[in-house]
């Protein structure tokens, strides 16, 4: 599998693996891919932190690894980082998240109660400003009406939702195959932006993000959250960093539009998208949620924003929604982002995740880069 297209105008910052040598940093020029990895910054957090890191990347010099198109192992754009994710960030997202919480887990109630809270709430919860008067006037409605949750209060409330997602170095990229815990029957890709912060708290660029999740095990308790989300390969970033520029900036995430595409071997389709133009919370407040006096992260940060799909289109059974299939073939892509793409299988069957932040910092050592 390889990646064909990226905006040959972005700066872009990524990560393939190189044989016998390890994880390499690279950037794309000219359609090429290009090794800049160097005992100047040996890491993506190493290029994040400095001042100059788009001159730093548009200057460096490296080694040519040939076309983008050519067959090229690609990791996940960030090593060092921590991976953090925002959840409940959209309307539509919430109230389907009330859904899961509501249903227990069981698809077959989901449309049932789909059906009564949309009778309840409407389209009204999406102008709401969380943390503001209306929503506490809102939040207070759907009490007396016995319709509040705990997913409501992150998705209107104050403060919201932020988990890690995955551990240092465990992210998946381009092509890698994505993990199902295998306890859950009914699950669904995540389509989103993720942010490169660094450890100032500065975002530094954008990419696209696969936050697999689990509906049936979260829906059966909040509690188990950390085991739907972070499992083996249950996390994939990429295909690469585009870094802000005066050309693709904060702003130009504040209005992206991702598409997705699962295709089934057993010949099942399904396409959605995911506007971020309809998040109710800024990329930036959630970034401040996450990084400042009260956390920090020394070596930065990657962030999910959440999103706004959440499949509901019928795929055996009438009213049994969407799930996965073993061989998924999942591609989410974005204008300025490119496309990331990944394919399903249970986290006990993709490749184990064994090289965590000691076995990278021996292979940078003897490779003379620290």
């Amino acid at each position: 599998m390889t990646i064909t297209t990226l905006d040959p105008s972005g700066l872009w910052l990524g990560r393939v693996e190189r044989t016998d040598i390890g994880p390499c940093v690279v950037t794309f020029r000219s359609g090429r891919v290009i090794d800049i990895t160097s005992k100047t910054a040996p890491t993506t957090r190493d290029i994040m932190e400095r001042d100059d890191a788009c001159d730093f990347v548009r200057n460096a010099v490296g080694e040519d690894l040939g076309p983008l198109e050519a067959k090229h192992q690609w990791l996940a754009p960030c090593d060092l980082q921590s991976i953090k994710a925002c959840g409940v960030t959209f309307a539509g997202s919430m109230v389907e998240r009330v859904i899961e919480e509501k249903a227990t887990g069981d698809p077959t109630r989901a449309q049932v109660i789909r059906a009564k809270i949309a009778a309840r709430i409407g389209e009204s919860l999406s102008e709401i400003v969380p943390g503001s008067e209306a929503a506490t006037a809102v939040k207070q409605a759907l009490i007396e009406e016995g319709l509040w949750s705990q997913y409501l209060e992150v998705g209107i409330g104050p403060d919201a939702e932020v988990f890690s997602k995955a551990q240092v170095l465990s992210s998946v990229g381009y092509g890698a195959d994505v993990g199902l815990h295998p306890i859950s029957t009914w699950n669904n890709p995540e389509p989103e932006v993720v942010l490169a912060v660094n450890s100032r708290a500065e975002i530094k660029g954008a990419t696209l993000g696969n936050d697999v999740n689990l509906r049936d095990v979260e829906g059966r308790s909040a509690l188990l959250l950390s085991k739907a989300k972070d499992n083996n390969a249950s996390c994939a970033i990429g295909p690469m960093i585009r870094l802000f520029t005066e050309g693709y900036t904060l702003d130009d995430v504040r209005q992206a539009k991702l598409t997705l595409t699962v295709t089934g071997e057993d010949g099942f389709v399904l396409d959605g998208s995911s506007s971020m133009s309809q998040i109710s919370r800024d990329p930036a407040d959630l970034v401040a949620q996450t990084i400042g006096r009260h956390h920090q992260y020394p070596d930065g940060l990657m962030l999910f924003l959440g999103t706004l799909f959440a499949p509901t289109k019928d795929r055996d059974t009438r009213g049994g929604g969407f799930t996965h299939k073993l061989g998924d073939v999942v591609t989410i892509a974005n204008t300025h982002l490119g496309a990331l793409t990944n394919t399903v299988r249970l986290s006990t069957e993709c490749s184990e995740w064994t090289f965590a932040a000691s076995h990278f910092m021996r292979n940078l050592a003897i490779r003379g880069l620290l």
